[in-house]
């Protein structure tokens, strides 16, 4: 008898699973920049029309694969035609280029939590020099949230040639991560689905302390005008619509195979459907939500700096003109430095090249997104917080749950086909396969820690999944409609559910969705034709700035290999299966 396939001890579980999995460090640090980019609330416009042409039917259709498979996604894939074991093993591989990358980030996110007890936040102050003359060079350049960052955390390397050595404390909370993610995977779905209730949950607590905290700071409001005032001009820019496809593709984590490995512990009977409706919106609300944190904590934040340099600006000419005290403020500066312009022309053009321009706009448009935002501009507004300690513990706690989150479905996504391969499963228990995966992880995301870590983190990062996540959810959704056949499928849906398939789901599924990734399969391609010589933003420690610098031809290379490993799976398999069924034909019949 085979044995039975373990399932979720409810449908909740499930539900909890592929949120935890979906909401993930995405919502809460790239879809603000995409807000801020283009065109505040006017982006939402066509974010909601792609989660509804795309977003929705593709989740949809990959929960509903999984659970009539009953199979993780080799094998899934399998099942709908031998020539199709490619897409499961492509997914297999992106899958393992993130998890190899993705965990990094739960190492950071270790490191800043450990250093969230000190008091002063060791990112709050520069340190001072060798000689104790002053305040740190490097730092002095850069901020001393930018300066921990790069020096201390990453002790970066000037450029991606120099590798330099593995940096010990971030090795070490890299272990503590992958030991992390072994203990919660250990026991499959057993252990997992206990575990996705604080993942999914825990980021919504702090997310709600941080609102009604960040919604009283001052100047909050003017991170949340900038945010909602629409720009309707940026609905005519395709980048806009393009990105807005993009973050919801990858956000909802289509192609990974993770939500086929989820959906296949279902029982057959779940009502997948409403699950796909469920965990879609959740995942958009959830970006919307931590937009509305991030940009009331970017208001205080621009609104801080622009009234500490309006300070430094007030204090130079109150000094340099001995004017009285307090008669210089922040209404009357501009009248002021006129009249002191015209009174006083060679003195005001002595100091004028001191003077800096003030700008809140500027402040809210300088716009960061991934690591820049995470470590560096939220560093810099919980520094200035009163009890700043406890805002950078509940923090980085946050980052920490929604990084481990999405781990528990990128590993699974490795794990599941693993585990129901007989080969593999007769020779090992399933937690000595879990403890190889995270093993060999580890081993390879040392590489990360090392001086250029940061560099080839940005590589992984920016390459390993784009293009072969089109390919692969463009491929899953024609092998559905076209091969497996839609009616066929249509029965199948309603032999499990006892539902009725809209005429939505298929019109999205047979055409929308389908065109919608050829063309942004396209776009990414000329894009990166376009671009020509690829580039990267390099630390610069002398000017305490980053600088763009050209990739050598060894990283271009690992570039090409990256996007060609998973996406040549696909062809490649079924060109082996062609091979091997025309060699056992042969074999069979020897008449022929």
């Amino acid at each position: 008898m085979e044995k039975a396939r373990p399932l979720w001890a409810t449908p909740l579980q499930f539900v909890f699973a592929c949120i935890s999995y979906a909401v993930g460090l995405g919502n809460v640090w790239r879809f603000p920049y995409l807000c801020q980019m283009y065109g505040g609330g006017s982006f939402l416009v066509p974010y909601i029309v792609m989660l509804i042409v795309e977003g929705m039917p593709l989740l949809y259709l990959e929960l509903a694969v999984g659970q009539r498979m009953r199979q993780g996604s080799i094998g899934a894939w399998r099942t709908i035609s031998p020539y199709l074991s490619g897409v499961g093993v492509a997914s297999v591989v992106v899958s393992f280029f993130l998890s190899m990358y993705y965990n990094v980030i739960n190492a950071w996110a270790f490191w800043y939590l450990f250093h969230s007890f000190q008091d002063p936040l060791p990112w709050s102050v520069c340190p001072v020099n060798g000689n104790r003359t002053g305040y740190d060079e490097e730092c002095e350049k850069a901020t001393s949230t930018q300066y921990f960052w790069y020096r201390k955390t990453l002790n970066i390397s000037p450029s991606i040639q120099e590798n330099g050595a593995v940096q010990w404390e971030p090795a070490l909370c890299l272990i503590l991560a992958w030991l992390l993610v072994y203990l919660c995977i250990l026991r499959g779905t057993e252990s997992t689905g206990k575990v996705v209730y604080f993942t999914a949950s825990l980021p919504y607590c702090v997310l709600l302390i941080y609102l009604i905290r960040g919604l009283t700071l001052h100047g909050a409001t003017n991170g949340l005008a900038y945010m909602f005032t629409p720009k309707m001009e940026q609905l005519a820019n395709p980048k806009a619509w393009i990105n807005a496809a993009t973050q919801i593709f990858f956000s909802l984590g289509l192609g990974f195979g993770s939500l086929i490995a989820f959906a296949s512990y279902n029982e057959p009977s779940n009502d997948c459907q409403k699950h796909a409706i469920i965990v879609s919106l959740l995942n958009s609300s959830t970006s919307i939500f931590a937009s509305v944190v991030t940009f009331s904590i970017y208001g205080f934040k621009a609104t801080f700096n622009y009234e500490s340099c309006l300070n430094k600006v007030i204090l130079l000419l109150t000094n340099s003109f001995d004017l009285e005290d307090g008669f210089l403020t922040a209404s009357n500066l501009e009248q002021v430095k006129g009249y002191l312009a015209s009174a006083y022309p060679s003195k005001y053009n002595e100091v004028f090249p001191q003077i800096k321009n003030c700008s809140l706009e500027s402040e809210l448009d300088t716009a960061v997104q991934g690591t820049g935002l995470a470590f560096i501009v939220y560093t810099e507004a919980i520094k200035n917080m009163e009890v700043s300690q406890l805002w950078s513990v509940l923090y980085f706690f946050m980052l920490l749950m929604l990084g481990i989150g999405s781990m528990l479905g990128n590993t699974a996504a490795i794990l599941t086909p693993l585990t129901d391969s007989k080969a593999i499963s007769s020779y090992l228990p399933k937690e000595a396969i879990s403890g190889l995966v995270c093993f060999i992880n580890c081993a390879i995301g040392m590489v990360f820690t090392t001086e250029a870590g940061n560099y080839w983190f940005d590589i992984f990062n920016d390459y390993a999944a784009t293009l072969s996540l089109l390919l692969i959810v463009l491929v899953e959704t024609v092998a559905v409609c076209y091969l497996y056949g839609l009616r066929r499928f249509e029965s199948d849906l309603r032999a499990m559910t006892g539902r009725k398939l809209n005429w939505y789901w298929k019109a999205m599924w047979a055409g929308v969705s389908p065109l919608l990734i050829v063309s942004l399969f396209v776009f990414y391609l000329s894009d990166y034709i376009m671009t020509g010589t690829l580039r990267y933003q390099a630390w610069d420690a002398s000017q305490g700035q980053l600088v763009t610098k050209d990739y050598p031809p060894y990283a271009l290379a690992i570039i090409g290999l990256l996007v060609a490993s998973s996406t040549m799976c696909i062809p490649l398999v079924a060109l082996g299966t062609f091979i091997t069924r025309r060699l056992k034909r042969g074999d069979t019949a020897p008449g022929a």
